[in-house]
């Protein structure tokens, strides 16, 4: 499935729902953002979002703590968590998602291959959601399946 036809069936869903969404992206580089706006009438759904590549981003714009990032690296529950739940707090919108993962071709590791993606989805009055994929094939495709997922996570909380 595509972006827009994966968007003409959330979109709908959403406006209908009075739901508005706030990203907090990282490996995606604004690509859910992009997917979430790609059809008409997205100013019903759609806040505003955040694209935190860097450390410093994660920390100054959404609130992630140096000790996490430390500790727990970018690319991990407890990082995602933050993000997700900063972007919520810094935004108008009442449902955030956020992401981090190693989409390569470099950066991998044994314990954080390339394709480990973390995300989190949040909903103001509900449980925080968390998970990691594994997701394969090249950097594109990565970050494509990463932003299937997240769609998929924002509709599953609708």
């Amino acid at each position: 499935m595509d972006f827009i036809e994966q968007m003409n069936q959330l979109g709908p869903k959403l406006a209908a729902s009075h739901n508005t969404v706030v990203t907090a992206e990282s490996c995606t580089g604004g690509m859910i953002a992009e997917a979430l706006t790609a059809i008409g009438g997205s100013t019903a759904w759609f806040d505003r979002a955040y694209i935190t590549y860097s450390y410093e981003s994660k920390r100054e714009m959404l609130g992630v703590k140096e000790a996490t990032i430390q500790k727990q690296g970018a690319v991990s529950q407890a990082c995602v968590e933050e993000m997700v739940l900063g972007a919520l707090q810094q935004s108008h919108a009442n449902i955030a998602v956020a992401c981090s993962g190693i989409a390569g071709p470099t950066g991998g590791s044994p314990d954080k291959p390339v394709g480990t993606v973390w995300m989190a989805w949040a909903k103001q009055g509900q449980e925080l959601q968390s998970r990691c994929f594994h997701f394969d094939g090249d950097r594109q495709a990565v970050r494509e399946q990463a932003t299937q997922a997240a769609l998929q996570g924002i509709e599953d909380l609708i």
